[in-house]
Formats: C-alpha cells, structure tokens, sequence
C-alpha cells in the first residue's frame, strides 16, 4: 500500500509540475491531458516493440489499484465533504426546488433516455447490449461528478445563482445515480423485477436515511466544534467525522455520499458561523483546500491512466461518440429544457440551460461504477462507453465552459 500510495503521489506531482510549467492547463484537466497522453504514448511504443516493460509496469501498477473501490470507499466521501463545505446554505435553500427536482427528477428522466437511447442505437454501429446494461449504463453516466464540476464551473466565472444550482444539483444528483444504479444492479444479479413499492422503499433508505444521518453527524461535530477552541483539534474532528461518518453509512447501508454532503453544509455554514475563531476557519479551509487539491490531482491521474486497461476497436470508438451525442441530448431534454422554461423564476439567466447542459461534466465515480459491474464483455463495453463520455466531458466541454457562460 505504501509503495503504491508513493507512486500515485510522485506520477501526480511530477505531472502537475510538467502541467505548470509547459501546458498550463487548469491543474486537474492537465494531469489528466499528459498522463492521458503518455498512457497511449506507452501503448505506440509497445505496439512498434518498444517500452513493453513499462506497459507492463504501468498496467500491474493500476490493476493493484481497485479504482472503484478507492474512490468509492475512500476518496469520495473526503472530496464531498470539502465542496459541500464551501457551498452557501442560505442561497441553495433559495433554490431548492430546481436543485432538488434536477438533482431527483432530472437523473431519474435522463437515466432513462440514455439507457433506452443507446439501446436502440448500438445495433446501428454493430454492438449489442442487454437493455439492463444500457439502463445501467444511464444511470452512471447520467449524475454529474461535483468532483469535477464545481472546481471548473467556480473557475469560469458563472452568475452567483447560477453556480449555486449546478454546485447544488452536482452534490446531490450523484447519490440519487449511485442509489438508481444499486437498485438496477441488483435487478441483474438476482434475476428479479422490483416492485414499485420496494424501489420507493430502498430510495427511502439509502438517501433519507443518508440525509438523515447526515443532519444527526453534522450537529453533532457542530457542537464538539463549539466547545473547543483549538485548531488542530477542530480539524482532527472534522476529518474524523469524514471518515468514520462515512464507513458508518456504509456498514447501515444508507448514502454515504449524501451524508457527506449534509455535514458538509452544516460544517461550512453554522459551523463555520457559530462554532470557529477566525484561526480555526483560516486552518480549516487551508487543510481541506489543500487536501481536496491533491486528491482531484491524483484521481484525474488515474483517470488518464485508466486507458490501458480498456479495450477499445473501430465500433467500439463509434459507439463512444454516439454514447456522447445520446448523453448529451438527454441532458438537454432532462435539464436544460426545464431550465429554460422555468429558470428566469429562481433568478436564473436565459442562457442559464446551455450552461447546465454543457457544464454536466462527467469524471471518476461514473469511471468507478462501471468497473463495479460484473466481469464479462457486456461489462467492457459499458466501461469503454463511460470512459469514452467523461474524456470528452472533461475535455472538451471543461475546456470550453467558459466560453458558453460568457455567451450566456
């Protein structure tokens, strides 16, 4: 663990050096361009007789590295909690209602268009797959990654209302993904159809139970905080309840995710308000900051490594652009187009449903979902799609968001 911790820190800080000082691209999409770069470079190399050995090394590195499990179980609930932390209460509760119907409605709609989207249009370029992997397919692919989201969009200088909805829709949308895909996943290892009434009642669980507990563990590191007035404890306690916090959701099978989120909010809002002295909140935006950095940094790493372990052919490439166009027209359909009707009544601007269209960035838990799934062909082509879609997503439209928020 430590060797291969070392490694992913040294290839991380290398790459951010190079990024800094030659492409100068915003730190995590420029990882991810040169590692993404020297991974097919590696893959050239090996395939005219040269460098095999380092294909093999890199490849035995990522294969020791059970990505899904890494961001889902550890990275995640860490990078939650720090962009829930800076999120301003008071304005997302202006615009519940569009964050909580794009962030429920909008990913349970695109699920669907996605999944039976690509359904009807594989066989077109010569691929098959079961209905039940398309759906699943939707469900991954279809939340936004507020990992990648909120640090792009905050960058490109989005109307204040505007970034509260997508920072808000991108914090939630992806627990409501995760519960979608459970119940589907679980839909095809047993066999089964669920019933209307069990699918209500597993949602119900997973995240009310997560927002509930959430709300409970956010009080009380709240009040822990109020009572001591020492820095270094006070961040201990804020990173102890990350952790713990989340491992605990996970063991009472409730959203760990959402739970993140809520004691985020209640830490950067009343916590920060009522319960830190000034060199408390200086050292715990510095710590969480700092560590929400290095992790973006070296999950898009991975990201970009990932490529070798993918296997990618002439259908399979095509698949991935119309897997992108499919994406992209549910999100205009389950996102954009309610916007656009209704969002000059929460404040928003007119073009305010182009930036959320286009600003719905994918990246590594939709990466991590699809290597959940379980081994076989069906399983590589989900996976191929999916990475296909967040490369895209990261960047093209991370590159050119700005753009369209200065357009809009």
């Amino acid at each position: 663990m430590l060797e291969i911790a070392a490694t992913c820190l040294v290839v991380t800080a290398l790459l951010a050096y190079l990024n800094y000082r030659f492409v100068r691209l915003p730190t995590t999409i420029g990882v991810m361009v040169i590692a993404l770069g020297l991974s097919l470079a590696i893959v050239a190399l090996d395939v005219v007789g040269v460098s095999h050995a380092l294909r093999t090394y890199e490849e035995s590195l990522l294969r020791s590295i059970d990505f899904s499990d890494v961001l889902m179980q550890g990275m995640l609930s860490l990078l939650l909690f720090a962009g829930a932390l800076h999120v301003d209460l008071s304005e997302l509760k202006a615009l519940r209602w569009p964050v909580a119907s794009l962030a429920l409605i909008g990913t349970l709609v695109s699920t669907l268009i996605v999944g039976y989207g690509i359904w009807a249009a594989l066989p077109w370029v010569g691929l098959e797959l079961p209905l039940m992997y398309c759906l699943l397919f939707g469900a991954l692919i279809s939340p936004t990654d507020p990992i990648a989201v909120m640090g792009i969009v905050k960058s490109a200088g989005a109307p204040k209302n505007l970034e509260n909805v997508i920072a808000g829709e991108s914090l939630f949308n992806d627990g409501v993904g995760i519960v979608i895909f459970t119940l589907l996943l679980g839909m095809l290892v047993s066999g089964s159809e669920p019933t209307a009434g069990s699918a209500l009642a597993l949602l119900a669980r997973e995240a009310g139970g997560g927002i509930a507990f959430g709300l409970v563990l956010g009080y009380v590191t709240y009040r822990m905080l109020k009572s001591v007035d020492e820095y270094q404890v006070e961040v201990l306690l804020t990173l102890a309840a990350v952790t713990g916090g989340y491992a605990l959701a996970s063991r009472l099978h409730i959203s760990g995710p959402l739970a993140m989120v809520v004691t985020g909010l209640i830490i950067g809002n009343q916590g920060r308000a009522l319960a830190m002295s000034d060199t408390t909140r200086h050292y715990l935006d510095m710590f969480w900051e700092l560590l929400d950095e290095i992790l973006n940094a070296v999950l898009f790493v991975l990201i970009g490594m990932e490529v070798l372990l993918i296997s990618f052919s002439v259908p399979v490439l095509v698949a991935g652009a119309v897997a992108i166009v499919v994406t992209l027209l549910a999100r205009g359909l389950a996102v954009g187009l309610p916007v656009a009707a209704l969002g000059v009544r929460f404040g928003l601007p007119t073009g305010a449903w182009r930036v959320l269209t286009w600003g719905g960035l994918r990246g590594g838990i939709s990466v991590a979902l699809a290597l959940s799934l379980p081994v076989g062909p069906h399983r590589d082509t989900v996976l191929a799609l999916t990475y296909c879609v967040v490369v895209f997503s990261i960047l093209v439209q991370g590159l050119t968001i700005g753009r369209v928020v200065r357009a809009s």
